[in-house]
């Protein structure tokens, strides 16, 4: 998003921290409705032009989104969507964006305030491994021509009681409704929504065995000292990983793997 969205994005997200801080509000129906918000206008694309029309008056607006869905939602749902369309979108497309994050966030919360966000990390990073690894499961999950009730099926079939209910339902919105994104980009967009909550970084550490939990330990500690925020790790084990571990953290990659370092030595002698 470019700076004027960025920074209506911003005002959102401390709109929905407020009303998620308090104990009176349904945080899972909150994100039930962004998610059907955020369908109508994915398909409404004139609606979405409309409130996000800078010529227009963001009061004018802000009714307009009253009429039109405060019957249909509770009163912060509407009360969160009206405030977001008083604010300047650089464009119509980055509101719908907005509002689904939202969403994934509101359903996250739900997951931290039950004491399972750590459960829905992980769950989030397994299925991504698998999906992976898999093919054919990622062709049906992202088969155009499949409808959304046998995608659905499907993976009811794949967590069915196994799951967190906030991993199924993040998952299904990604693989029902992924309005253009792919699902690893999907996936890995709700894995950093994720670590945000606690405000804490991800890092993918891989390596050739199981790491114990003291490791674990150590290596969270040492990651959070070098980029100062708490550090969640998401472990891989990979047999081809020689000795050591490999260790990503966004787009950087620590390198610490002993077939990482044959390979390094195996270029410099070929040059």
């Amino acid at each position: 998003m470019n700076g004027a969205s960025r920074e209506a994005l911003a005002a959102a997200r401390e709109r929905l921290d407020a009303l998620t801080d308090t104990t009176s509000t349904d945080v899972t129906r909150l994100a039930d409705e962004l998610a059907t918000v955020t369908a109508l206008l994915d398909r409404e694309v004139s609606l979405r032009r409309v409130l996000t029309d800078p010529a227009q008056a963001g009061e004018a607006k802000a009714e307009l989104v009253q009429r039109l869905i405060g019957g249909h939602v509770g009163g912060p749902t509407a009360d969160l969507v009206a405030g977001a369309v008083r604010s300047r979108w650089s464009q119509p497309r980055d509101l719908v964006d907005a509002l689904e994050e939202l969403a994934d966030i509101a359903d996250l919360t739900a997951a931290q305030q039950t004491g399972r966000l750590d459960d829905v990390e992980d769950e989030l990073f397994r299925f991504g491994r698998i999906v992976a690894s898999n093919t054919g499961l990622r062709a049906a999950l992202t088969d155009r021509k499949a409808g959304a009730a046998a995608k659905t099926e499907l993976l009811n079939r794949l967590l069915g009681s196994r799951a967190v209910p906030t991993t199924e339902r993040l998952m299904t919105r990604l693989v029902t409704a992924p309005r253009g994104r792919s699902l690893e980009s999907g996936l890995e967009s709700l894995s950093k929504l994720a670590a945000e909550r606690r405000d804490r970084m991800v890092a993918v550490v891989t390596s050739a065995v199981p790491l114990s939990d003291p490791q674990k330990q150590r290596l969270g500690a040492a990651l959070a000292k070098l980029y100062g925020r708490t550090m969640h790790l998401n472990l891989d084990v990979d047999p081809e990983v020689v000795g050591g571990m490999r260790v990503q953290v966004g787009d950087e990659v620590i390198n610490g793997s002993l077939a990482d370092r044959l390979e390094d030595a195996a270029r410099r002698m070929a040059s």
